[in-house]
């Protein structure tokens, strides 16, 4: 329980020697911190001893008094303690109540698919963001790497294994659900709360950091790799000790996977691929142990194409990080493959049967990008809106001129349309059959997928608009928002650029429906 201090109390610490401060009623003793200020010493011998929370929200985001909670040593009030709204439980409203600043359900509006198990799921990792990822998102992505103590501690929290689907992989794993979920009824709107949830970091850097290439690069793994990989290389993924990303993009292909051109030719003896080649915007690749690799063993097109892993202490393999507009923290790669001895035994699936491989998780890929990507959207939204209150012109707060309201509507009803969309087809996805949900939901998905990005890159605009200036400024109190703007074309070009998903959702569709008797 934190210590009340009334206003008085801080009032009477007022000096150089001894200040305290009011903000958004926590209070802090700032006295050993008045010459590490960026803003310097006179800012905070200025408000010593008072409220100085419209000084601070002037330059600062929250996610400050985040980085800085050793400071505070109480909160200014009674003794009673005051009511949250973020109970474990999940009775009642849940967040900051933001209208559309989060889904519907969070506000106890009824909903068909939730049940406390995914209230429970919802409040653990809103914890686990608000306590180790927020306050540091921002240095994280300025030195564009996370720290391997982050993965270690969502590992032993369940969030590594939740993101990659359910069932839960208690084959290769001690670690159980996170907040006392059951493996048995961990499902898929389990995962999507957890995905969900993680997007409020507004860093798609530090998101795909943690998740990116596990998410896509173990799932081929679990699925069609021998035992003997499985064992091995599953477990240290799952807990965070090892990384491991998925590597199919190059120079020459990228939504055309098809004719990619790095290839794998079977050793004399035949014992061993020999790899040769590139892979281009490889998230992970940095810092990833393991490469999951579609080669060519075959002929030209889709029939030639297999998966492998390989480690990257093997001889030949280098990697070096590239420079990109976003996503700093993820360690966007570019990977050379010279002569590399790779075991046959390291094949996952069969020899030139990769194709179907990589396609089987498309569709996972395609639906993680797209709850990332209007979360960011909702962050957007939800950040301007916020900025909106307390930010005045022409006399008055920015959300009482009707231009602001107007793009703050607008920016609602596209993330709620999504939003639920997405609901009905992750609905979909558990009661369908896994082979049916791949045919059926592949159109629909990639359609999803292009309204997301798309969504995203809206509100993503419309917030640096109503932020002005802040936002073409790093750090701060747009400090997300300018993120975020950076990162759009990260989402809406990976896992199938948006003319791709726009194209490829139509023809999937027909393709699905026409055995199933459509009059067309």
């Amino acid at each position: 329980m934190s210590k009340r201090i009334t206003a008085d109390e801080v009032a009477q610490h007022n000096t150089e020697g001894s200040i305290w401060i009011i903000v958004h009623d926590k209070v802090f003793d700032v006295t050993n911190f008045l010459n590490e200020h960026p803003g310097g010493k006179k800012v905070l011998l200025k408000v010593a001893g008072t409220d100085a929370t419209k000084q601070f929200d002037n330059f600062h985001n929250l996610g400050i008094l985040e980085k800085y909670a050793q400071l505070q040593i109480g909160e200014v009030g009674s003794s009673q303690e005051e009511t949250s709204n973020e109970a474990a439980s999940g009775e009642g409203p849940f967040g900051d109540l933001v209208p559309f600043g989060d889904p519907y359900w969070y506000q106890d509006f009824y909903s068909p698919y939730y049940n406390d198990s995914h209230r429970r799921v919802r409040a653990a990792v809103r914890k686990f963001v608000e306590t180790e990822i927020m306050p540091y998102a921002y240095e994280w992505d300025e030195a564009k790497r996370i720290p391997q103590e982050l993965f270690i501690k969502a590992g032993k929290a369940g969030i590594l294994p939740g993101v990659c689907g359910a069932p839960w992989p208690v084959k290769h794993t001690d670690i159980k659900p996170i907040a006392g979920v059951s493996v048995e009824e961990y499902d898929n709107f389990h995962e999507f709360v957890i995905c969900d949830e993680l997007g409020r970091c507004g860093s798609g850097g530090v998101l795909w950091g943690l998740c990116g290439g596990l998410t896509i690069g173990l799932p081929p793994v679990l699925k069609f790799g021998s035992e003997e990989l499985q064992r091995r290389i599953a477990p240290g993924c799952l807990n965070g000790t090892k990384n491991i990303c998925l590597a199919i993009t190059e120079p020459y292909a990228g939504s055309d996977v098809a004719n990619l051109k790095t290839e794998a030719k079977l050793s004399d003896d035949g014992q061993y691929y020999i790899v040769n080649g590139e892979k281009k915007w490889i998230t992970n690749g940095i810092f990833s142990d393991y490469f999951t690799v579609a080669v060519r063993t075959g002929g030209p097109g889709m029939g030639g194409v297999s998966l492998l892993l390989i480690e990257k202490d093997m001889p030949g393999v280098k990697t070096r990080q590239m420079l990109c507009s976003g996503v700093w923290a993820s360690g966007t790669t570019y990977i050379t493959f010279e002569d590399v001895k790779v075991p046959r035994s390291n094949l996952i699936g069969k020899e030139n049967g990769g194709f179907k491989c990589i396609m089987h998780n498309f569709n996972h890929e395609r639906m993680s990008l797209a709850i990332q990507a209007n979360r960011f959207a909702r962050v957007c939204y939800e950040e301007a809106m916020k900025y909106a209150h307390k930010r005045k012109t022409f006399g008055k707060k920015l959300v009482e001129h009707d231009v602001i309201r107007n793009k703050l509507a607008h920016m609602a009803r596209k993330i709620e349309a999504t939003h639920a969309w997405m609901e009905s087809l992750i609905y979909q996805t558990t009661k369908l059959p896994a082979n049916e949900a791949m045919t059926l939901l592949g159109g629909p998905i990639a359609l999803l997928k292009a309204q997301s990005t798309q969504t995203f890159e809206y509100c993503a605009r419309e917030a640096t608009q109503i932020f002005g200036g802040l936002a073409y400024s790093r750090g701060g109190q747009a400090e997300k928002v300018e993120r975020l703007y950076r990162e759009v074309r990260a989402y809406a070009i990976p896992g199938g650029s948006e003319e791709i998903m726009l194209d490829l959702g139509i023809r999937q569709s027909l393709r699905a429906a026409q055995p199933r008797g459509a009059k067309l």
